[in-house]
C-alpha cells in the first residue's frame, strides 16, 4: 500500500491487483483531487482491508472507495462487502471490464454499490472526473465531522469502562465513547481485533488499541507526563487539588524548580464539582474543571512541571533531601515538600454496593455520567455542598432526583445557596432521616433499600442510578510512621504539634515548626489533608500559597 502525505485530510482508496493499473488510477485521482484528498492505494482487497482498519483506528475518514472487480483471493465485490463494515459511510464504485456488467449490476445489491466504471476510463475528464464529483458531492452532504483522536469502546455497566472515563475527562483528554453493543463499537472492536469480551478498548491518537489499560500505560499514551524530567527539585509537590495546584503556581513563579504529583487527575474533588459558586471573583460560578484547567495552564505557564497517574507511597529523609517515592519504586528528591493529598470519597458500607460500583454505584462521577441518566430517577447520598452541587447538576438530565440525607436534612452541612436552589427546583426531593440499607442488582444496579433511621422501617425502590458523597476520608495512609496524624488520618502541623508551646519530642530543629509544617521539617501540608482545616476551595489555595512562603523560609534558614 501506498499513500500520499497530509494525514488530515479525507481518504480516496484505490485497489487494484494489476500494479500498473493500480498507479494509473492513482495518478488520473492525485491529478485532480490531491490538493484536497488523501489518495491511499492497495493492490490487494486483504491489503486494502488492513489500511482500512488502520485509518479507521486513527480516526481518519474515507469517502470513496474504488475497487477493482477481478482480484485473486477476494474480488471487488467480496472486498467492498466487507468494506463496508469499516466504513459504511464510503461511496463504493466498482472498475469493471465490459464482459463483467452483469456482476456490476447485481453488486448493486449486494453491497449497495454506488457505481461502477468500464475500463479504460481514459479519459478521465469525461468517464471518472464527473462520476467522482458526483459521489464526492453525496458524501459531504452526509454528516462526517471528525471525532476527537482517542476512543474508548466499553460497556455501560462495565466499572473499568467508567474508570477510564473519569480519567479522561478529569484530566482533559477529549475523547469518543463507543457502545460495545452499538454498530459503531463493534466496528471499532473488530477493526482492533478484539471480539469485545475484555473491555475497555482505548484506541490512541496514533490508532494502537489499549485493552483493558492500566491508568500509568493510558496515561503515557494519550500524551500525559508521567516521568519527571529531573532527578532533584526544590519543591515537590503531592497532591493536584486545589491546595496542590495552588502551591504549583505560587512556587513555579517565584522561582522555585516545582514538580507536582498527582496520582489520577488535577482538580482533585473539586474538579468534579459541577458548578462552584461561591469562588471569590466567579460571581456567575465556575465548573471545577474549568477552574483547574485554569490552574493547570497558569502553573505549567511558569514553569511547573505535571506529573499525572503517579502514585506516591513513601516519603524520606536523605540529608537535607526530602524524597518521594513512586508506586513502581522510582524516586523524586527536593529540598521541600509540600502534602497536599486531599481526601478521598468515603465508600458507602451498605451490602451490594462495592459489587456494584461503577455499574450504577458511582462517586463524584457526576459529569461523566449525567448525560446517560436522561430521563430516569436518581438517588444521591449525603446532604453537604458536593450532593447539593451534584443535584443540581444531575436534574437538568434526571427526570427526578432525591437527595438521601441520614440527619434532619441538609441545613447543618450544605451551604444556604444551594439549600435554597434545592428548594426550588421542581425535580429535586429531599428525603431526611434516610440511609441507604442495601443496593441490588445482577451485573448492574437495579434497586435500592432504604431506611428511615426514626421508625426503622425498609422501603424497596427501582434504581438504576446511585451518587455517594458521604464525607471525605484523608489518603495519607501512606504517610503512617512518617508524619504525626491525628486519630482520623488528618496531617498535624504547626501549632497543632506542640504541646505547652514545645515542639514534638523527635524535632530536630532549635525553632518550633512553622504554621503549615509537619513534624518533619522541610515537609509541608496544605487544604484538606491538614488536621482542622477548612475543607473550602478558597481556604485550600491559599493554604497552598501559603505553604510556598514557608517553604522559602525554610530554604533560606536551611
Amino acid at each position: 500500500m501506498t499513500q500520499a502525505a497530509g494525514p488530515a485530510r479525507t481518504v480516496i482508496m484505490t485497489v487494484d491487483d494489476d500494479p500498473g493499473v493500480s498507479r494509473a488510477v492513482a495518478r488520473d485521482l492525485r491529478r485532480h483531487y490531491g490538493a484536497s484528498y488523501r489518495i491511499v492505494r492497495a493492490e490487494s482487497g486483504e491489503s486494502a482491508l488492513q489500511a482500512l482498519r488502520e485509518l479507521k483506528l486513527r480516526g481518519d475518514l474515507v469517502a470513496v472507495i474504488l475497487a477493482d472487480y477481478r482480484m485473486p483471493r477476494m474480488n471487488g465485490i467480496e472486498f467492498l462487502e466487507q468494506a463496508l463494515d469499516v466504513f459504511p459511510g464510503a461511496r463504493r464504485v466498482l472498475l469493471t471490464a465490459y464482459a463483467d456488467t452483469g456482476a456490476a449490476i447485481d453488486a448493486i445489491n449486494v453491497v449497495d454499490l454506488d457505481h461502477y466504471l468500464l475500463k479504460p476510463w481514459d479519459p478521465p475528464e469525461e468517464k471518472l472526473y464527473p462520476v467522482l464529483d458526483d459521489l464526492l458531492r453525496a458524501w459531504r452532504s452526509g454528516d462526517h465531522r471528525p471525532v476527537p483522536s482517542t476512543k474508548v469502546v466499553g460497556h455501560r455497566w462495565s466499572a473499568r469502562s467508567s474508570d477510564v472515563r473519569e480519567f479522561l475527562a478529569r484530566n482533559q483528554v477529549p475523547y469518543r465513547w463507543y457502545s460495545s453493543d452499538e454498530p459503531e463499537g463493534r466496528r471499532l472492536l473488530a477493526a482492533a481485533g478484539e471480539d469485545g469480551i475484555r473491555l475497555p478498548v482505548v484506541i490512541t491518537p496514533d490508532g494502537s488499541p489499549l485493552v483493558e489499560p492500566e491508568t500509568v500505560d493510558l496515561a503515557d499514551r494519550v500524551g500525559l507526563a508521567t516521568t519527571p524530567a529531573a532527578d532533584f527539585y526544590d519543591l515537590v509537590v503531592i497532591g493536584g487539588g486545589p491546595a496542590g495546584l495552588g502551591a504549583a503556581v505560587y512556587g513555579a513563579s517565584e522561582g522555585l524548580r516545582t514538580v507536582l504529583v498527582e496520582r489520577s487527575a488535577t482538580g482533585g474533588q473539586a474538579g468534579q464539582s459541577s458548578r462552584i459558586e461561591n469562588y471569590l471573583g466567579f460571581p456567575d460560578g465556575v465548573s471545577g474543571a474549568q477552574l483547574t484547567d485554569r490552574a493547570r495552564r497558569q502553573a505549567t505557564r511558569f514553569g511547573a512541571e505535571i506529573l499525572s497517574a503517579r502514585e506516591v507511597t513513601g516519603l524520606e529523609t536523605a540529608g537535607a533531601a526530602r524524597v518521594a517515592r513512586f508506586s513502581d519504586g522510582s524516586a523524586v528528591a527536593a529540598h521541600s515538600v509540600i502534602l497536599a493529598t486531599g481526601v478521598s470519597y468515603r465508600r458507602l458500607a451498605a451490602p451490594g454496593c462495592d459489587e456494584l460500583g461503577g455499574c450504577g454505584v458511582y462517586y463524584g462521577s457526576v459529569l461523566t455520567e449525567a448525560a446517560a441518566c436522561q430521563g430516569q430517577d436518581v438517588y444521591i447520598a449525603g446532604g453537604a455542598n458536593s450532593a447539593g452541587q451534584a443535584a443540581m447538576y444531575l436534574s437538568r438530565f434526571a427526570k427526578s432526583v432525591t437527595l438521601l440525607v441520614r440527619g434532619p436534612g441538609p441545613a447543618a452541612s450544605m451551604s444556604y445557596y444551594l439549600i435554597q436552589q434545592i428548594d426550588r427546583a421542581r425535580n429535586i426531593s429531599v428525603r431526611s432521616g434516610t440511609v441507604v440499607e442495601s443496593a441490588h442488582g445482577d451485573g448492574h444496579l437495579e434497586g435500592l433499600t432504604l431506611r428511615d433511621t426514626d421508625s426503622g422501617r425498609s422501603e424497596r425502590v427501582d434504581a438504576q442510578w446511585l451518587f455517594v458523597f458521604i464525607g471525605a476520608a484523608p489518603l495519607t495512609d501512606w504517610l503512617d510512621g512518617t508524619v504525626l496524624r491525628d486519630e482520623r488520618g488528618f496531617i498535624l502541623a504547626g501549632p497543632d504539634l506542640t504541646a505547652d508551646g514545645r515542639p514534638p519530642a523527635d524535632w530536630e530543629l532549635d525553632r518550633p515548626p512553622y504554621h503549615l509544617e509537619t513534624s518533619v521539617p522541610g515537609v509541608f501540608v496544605a487544604g484538606d489533608a491538614r488536621a482542622e482545616s477548612a475543607k473550602r476551595v478558597a481556604s485550600a489555595v491559599g493554604e497552598g500559597a501559603m505553604a510556598v512562603m514557608l517553604v522559602h523560609r525554610y530554604l533560606e534558614q536551611s
